[in-house]
């Protein structure tokens, strides 16, 4: 075979350059109806200098393999591009072939890795996990060995075809070398995801987006979801210091979104709007996560603040507070020079540690509340119903955790009380038949709330005289609270009714707790209801009891339902005892009165 002399090389290298503008370049202006003219165009150009380099010995065998292997990669991905996976794969599989032959060093390693993370690519595209995490692992070996042993600057695919003058500097090699490693990282992150592997994915999440910010390689909105995302697991395993970091990096890398080609401006406007409307709904969780861990701290077994364990937190907190400094130096942090400070800025407005009274959950809470109103201005009621009301419900829990450490029961109520005023409208408003699920939520919170008001007024009124001599003003108020939790207990059920208004037999398995809890505390409401007539007395008595047996026999039909209602059950068969005796002495008081 002969080798090329420095015009046929030349001329390969101008149709390599031409085959890479055609892909990258070109492809963009493609009509709709000819997608792929370009990448075809580029598969002409590839062909033919495969069949050159066949035809001639080019030198030493490791780089003609090499060069070789790469028209191969390149084959490859231009059949993917175009939707032909089989021919793209069997492309890139020659490419591998090729490369058997040949020991990892500085000129093929960068094409070893890459092969593997489209052939990656490749197989999670198909659904095949582990074979493509086989793939991913070895580049992610490849690499790391390579970095060992080696450690110089590799050289690029493109420079395969360049000529002397094209050759990249050491600085360009680095990164693009980098740059291949780091998609490695990011296809592994979303293959152990797949694999329900979420630490080892979390890990190659975070380690993927920390490099694309030191090789300042990323688009910035897209980074910036993945750190919101990336945050809500940190969140879930309490580690509030990495969950708020990633949130922080996230609001300083999404004002970084700049122009995006190829779309009208008021577009544009509204992608981002989204965007970071998303991430303003990460932060909602973030603190509301915050104040519910801190809480399920905090309570006693009645649920309510623990004033020893409090100040026990508070002295372990002080000694945490010094350790944290150190501990803070070791974490992972994202950022370049210029991001890094206004992350640390956003850090220093809101804690990750848990608040552990009033004036810091309060804190938490207006961090929270500030992102409920920018969520709530892009997720209107208008046009994303669901999203608006998860808002909402975030909102109603927010307000709901501070309300745990409010120690004032006046201003306790009156936070319960702008819970029923944000769900109330909502709840009578939506479509029955179309939002029934979401409903259901709101009728079950709504109950609960004016339940804990209802709790908090009789406590008031205890506090300030004894039970016997409550004025007529607190009564009507308990009742009305009373009733209205009934109400919406009641409404809960009638919900899970057939058409012809009959409830079901057997209860479902998702909504077997709430209905039976339903039934238990409609029962329990309408024994608590306060009246001077024995008329009523009697009605209320003889509606708690039935509510009352439908629990105890709902179990005794249905064994395994007693599980999840364990307390409840518990005191539904004390009150079917006690009632009755009640109910008894209440009808021979009337009848002697009559």
């Amino acid at each position: 075979m002969a080798s090329f002399n420095s015009n046929e090389w030349r001329a390969i290298c101008d149709k390599f350059t031409n085959a890479q503008n055609l892909t990258e370049i070109e492809s963009r202006n493609d009509k709709e109806n000819d997608p792929f003219r370009s990448k075809y165009k580029a598969r002409e150009l590839l062909r033919e200098i495969y069949c050159s380099l066949k035809n001639f010995e080019a030198g030493e065998a490791g780089l003609r393999a090499a060069r070789l292997g790469a028209v191969e990669y390149y084959l490859g991905v231009n059949h993917v591009d175009t939707e032909e996976l089989s021919a793209g794969q069997e492309h890139l599989m020659n490419c591998m072939k090729l490369l058997e032959r040949c020991r990892v060093s500085s000129p093929n390693v960068s094409l070893f890795i890459q092969v593997r993370n489209q052939l990656g690519i490749l197989w999670a595209g198909r659904d095949e996990t582990e074979t493509a995490q086989g793939f991913l692992e070895t580049a992610e070996s490849i690499y790391q060995r390579y970095m060992k042993e080696d450690g110089s600057p590799p050289t690029d695919m493109t420079e395969y075809f360049a000529a002397e003058e094209n050759l990249l500097t050491h600085q360009e090699r680095i990164k693009r070398f980098e740059l291949a490693y780091t998609h490695t990282m990011y296809y592994l992150a979303q293959v152990y995801k797949n694999l329900g592997q979420t630490e080892r994915a979390a890990t190659y999440c975070h380690t993927t987006l920390q490099r694309q910010l030191q090789l300042n390689q990323f688009t910035p909105m897209e980074w910036a979801l993945n750190a919101a995302t990336l945050s809500q697991y940190y969140i879930t395993k309490g580690r509030y210091m990495e969950g708020r970091h990633c949130l922080s990096a996230a609001t300083v890398i999404s004002d970084l979104a700049g122009e995006v080609p190829s779309e009208t401006e008021s577009e544009r406007r509204e992608h981002l709007r989204q965007k970071r409307a998303e991430i303003a709904r990460c932060w909602i969780k973030y603190c509301l996560n915050l104040l519910q861990d801190a809480k399920k701290q905090l309570e006693d077994n009645i649920g309510e603040l623990d004033t020893d364990r409090q100040e026990e937190l508070k002295r372990a907190r002080r000694r945490e507070e010094e350790e944290e400094e150190k501990g803070r130096k070791s974490a992972l942090l994202f950022g370049s020079e210029d991001t890094f400070d206004s992350i640390a800025s956003i850090e220093e407005k809101v804690m990750c540690l848990f608040p552990l009274d009033f004036t810091e959950a309060r804190s938490v809470f207006l961090v929270g509340q500030n992102h409920v109103t920018q969520a709530k201005d892009y997720f209107q009621m208008d046009g994303y119903v669901t999203d608006h009301i998860e808002i909402l419900q975030d909102h109603s829990a927010l307000f709901r955790s501070l309300a745990f450490f409010e120690e004032d029961l006046e201003r306790r109520c009156k936070m319960h009380k702008r819970r029923v005023d944000m769900l109330e409208p909502i709840c009578n408003d939506l479509n029955a038949q179309y939002y029934l699920m979401i409903r259901r939520q709101l009728m079950f919170e709504l109950a609960e709330t004016y339940n804990e008001m209802m709790d908090l007024k009789l406590a008031l009124a205890n506090r300030q005289a004894d039970t016997q001599s409550l004025d007529n003003h607190t009564i009507k108020k308990f009742n009305h609270l009373c009733s209205a939790s009934a109400k919406y207990f009641q409404m809960f059920l009638d919900s899970l009714c057939s058409p012809e208004g009959k409830f079901p037999e057997r209860l479902e398995e998702e909504v077997l707790r709430p209905a039976l809890v339903a039934r238990f505390r409609v029962a329990r409401l309408h024994s608590r209801l306060i009246s001077t007539s024995p008329t009523v007395q009697l009605d209320n008595l003889n509606k708690s009891l039935e509510n009352y047996k439908y629990v105890v026999q709902y179990c005794e039909a249905n064994p395994e339902a007693g599980a999840a209602v364990e307390t409840e059950l518990e005191l539904s068969k004390e009150m079917v005892g006690l009632l009755p005796l009640k109910i008894n002495r209440l009808n021979a008081r009337m009848d002697s009165n009559n």
